[in-house]
């Protein structure tokens, strides 16, 4: 099953492979990925794309002091496979096992933790000034390898943009499977479709360049006139080469499952003193055929057996998530004001719009892994009268940082962030934790933001957001979406929920920990204890009134976030206080601490960080004075 693959301890021992031999590992790899799938959701497609690519790289180069970085990160399984973590493979994305994103603590191979989309270059680049200023003469070869999903990043053309200035050597592959996670868009990736119908480019171009080199110049004029010439062909017949112009030898399509082939154009760039692109072209899914068949499905799967080998069976829960319920509101949204528009960042799939892009085509759109695009494109809209929503993960909208400043929060437009995967993720990890939205948005003037106690406010909220004018913003978390009873009250702007009345203290839920919240109150009241319960709905503006009151009445009052506590929640209900001259030895803030999440199954993280409810309980026990806590007097009149 694996009698190649477990022998790999290094990258070393793939050397002493023949090709036949290579071969027979990519099918073990393969399979190792097929075992997986049968445990967890992992990222599945893009792993299986990338095998002999993988086996390729590792065979021409020595990444023992070469250097890879692998664009986006979660087409990084095979890499670990042949970097000795295969004995630990069956780990991967689990507690305190191997991450599934490139992880530099696991390993010297893997040198930057990449979960985000179009940085590869930028920092190959880096990494090859350094070299070149540390090391002198020693020759150290740069590869980044990026897909074309990834691809259109302003940031990529940026990193091109100077590595073609600056002339060093330095290795692109280009992996392009003609996807994102969903189908790729825009002119990028009409341009790169151009190019895979092409024949091997590099052969033309070397042979255009004999030919019309052998071309005798004679004057000025007639020198003026043969180098238009040649710049005519070149353009008619090679498409223009947008690489070319930017400072990039341009090799390829090649066909990334062809191992020899690989290995062969892999050593013919190590031979560039310059920038050079190597084109890929690569089939996410490949050798599993239902992943082949519909790779947006197989991105990231839910747990499967496989049925006669070639068909799978899902093992999939049923229940509805946070992130349909907002698509639900949103296309209810839609369906009753012309104006609302959608836009996402590639993540059509992953954010469930598919029924709103089938719905409503002309109202629908996907900029690609382009998040500043996509924030300044729908500034441009709302200006221009639309009411656009920004469907985006948490973690991807802090890369559009300036364009929430400069044209959307300091224009006051109204435009509406839907904050999908706000908090924590479970085994994506650190890199995908949505922790840092409050923090990042609660500085900046014009700007409301909501949290949902629950799935009952999703669509409230939105029919608030659709009808503010400004920018305003709804997070929700990746999780199963609850429905807290209790009678239904309107939203209005900067109004939290007194969800329950108490005696000894009051619990301030900020978003969808509300359920666990109201938990924690019942654990406290099996135990003597009496504690009310706020949805605080706002952080901003906050509810200065019903919070503070709590502040001022109460000997514990405990904010609850999912959310860093840095500049989070509790810290906008500790300068709300402070503004108003309250003492605040009593408040107690739980939520994320100042560090970086591992990777773990949600329900793990939540208990690690006290936010389960008995977590959030004993937080309030923690708090309670202790002659209360001691149980001399319970009553909460004995102290005020």
């Amino acid at each position: 099953m694996d009698s190649l693959l477990s022998n790999i301890k290094s990258p070393v021992d793939l050397k002493q492979l023949s090709l036949a031999q290579l071969q027979q590992l990519a099918a073990e790899m393969r399979e190792a990925m097929c075992r997986l799938l049968g445990t967890r959701s992992a990222h599945f497609a893009s792993n299986l794309g990338v095998i002999e690519l993988t086996l390729a790289l590792h065979t021409v180069f020595d990444f023992q002091r070469d250097r890879l970085i692998w664009d986006t990160g979660h087409q990084i399984y095979p890499h670990k496979m042949v970097t000795g973590r295969y004995p630990l493979f069956h780990t991967i994305r689990t507690k305190s096992g191997l991450m599934g994103y490139p992880n530099p603590a696991e390993s010297p191979y893997d040198l930057f933790m990449t979960g985000h989309a179009g940085c590869s270059i930028s920092t190959a680049v880096g990494l090859r000034c350094a070299d070149d200023l540390l090391r002198g003469e020693e020759k150290r070869h740069v590869v980044a390898v990026i897909g074309d999903g990834a691809f259109p990043s302003g940031i990529v053309f940026e990193a091109m943009n100077h590595a073609g200035w600056l002339k060093k050597p330095l290795t692109v592959v280009l992996n392009d499977n003609k996807m994102s996670i969903c189908q790729r868009v825009g002119g990028v990736a009409e341009y790169l479709d151009r190019l895979r119908m092409m024949p091997l480019y590099s052969g033309f171009k070397q042979e255009l360049y004999r030919l019309l080199g052998k071309v005798p110049l004679v004057g000025d004029s007639m020198e003026k006139l043969f180098d238009q010439l040649r710049d005519a062909v070149k353009a008619g017949m090679l498409g223009g080469m947008l690489f070319e112009e930017l400072g990039f030898h341009y090799v390829g399509p090649v066909d990334g499952h062809n191992l020899a082939a690989l290995q062969k154009y892999l050593r013919m760039v190590q031979e560039y003193p310059s920038p050079v692109l190597l084109h890929v072209i690569t089939e996410k899914g490949h050798g599993f055929p239902p992943a082949e068949k519909d790779p947006r499905t197989f991105h990231a799967p839910a747990p499967f057996e496989r049925v006669n080998g070639c068909e799978v069976q899902f093992r999939n829960g049923s229940s509805v998530s946070y992130t349909e319920a907002a698509r639900d509101a949103v296309l209810a949204a839609m369906e009753s004001d012309q104006r609302v528009v959608v836009i996402t960042a590639a993540m059509c799939q992953g954010n469930m719009l598919e029924p709103i892009r089938d719905r409503f085509p002309d109202r629908f759109f996907d900029v690609g892994i382009c998040e500043s695009h996509a924030v300044g494109l729908a500034c441009g809209m709302a200006k221009g009268g639309l009411r656009p929503i920004v469907d985006i993960y948490s973690t991807f909208l802090q890369r559009a940082f300036d364009q929430i400043f400069q044209e959307a929060s300091l224009q006051n437009l109204p435009i509406i962030f839907l904050l999908d995967r706000a908090g924590l993720v479970g085994a994506d990890g650190p890199t995908h934790h949505g922790v840092f939205d409050l923090a990042y948005l609660r500085p900046f003037p014009n700007m409301t933001v909501m949290v949902p106690g629950d799935a009952t406010e999703m669509s409230a909220m939105l029919h608030f957001a659709v009808g503010h004018d400004g920018p305003i913003a709804i997070r929700y978390p990746k999780a199963k979406a609850e429905r807290v009873p209790r009678p239904v009250t309107p939203v209005c702007h900067g109004k939290g929920e007194s969800v329950r009345q108490g005696r000894d203290g009051v619990i301030v839920a900020c978003g969808a920990i509300l359920g666990s919240c109201l938990k924690a109150c019942d654990l406290l009241a099996e135990e003597g204890w009496d504690f009310g319960l706020i949805n605080a709905r706002f952080v901003k503006p906050l509810d200065r009134s019903l919070i503070l009151d709590a502040v001022r009445h109460f000997p514990v009052v405990v904010t609850v976030e999912e959310g860093t506590l840095q500049g989070g929640f509790g810290s906008a209900v500790l300068e709300a206080a402070n503004d108003a001259g309250l003492e605040t030895a009593h408040v107690r803030r739980s939520g994320i601490p100042d560090r970086y999440i591992q990777h773990a199954e949600r329900h793990e993280q939540l208990e690690e960080l006290g936010l389960t409810p008995r977590g959030i309980a004993d937080a309030c026990l923690q708090k309670l004075p202790r002659k209360l806590a001691g149980g001399a007097a319970r009553k909460s009149e004995a102290v005020l």
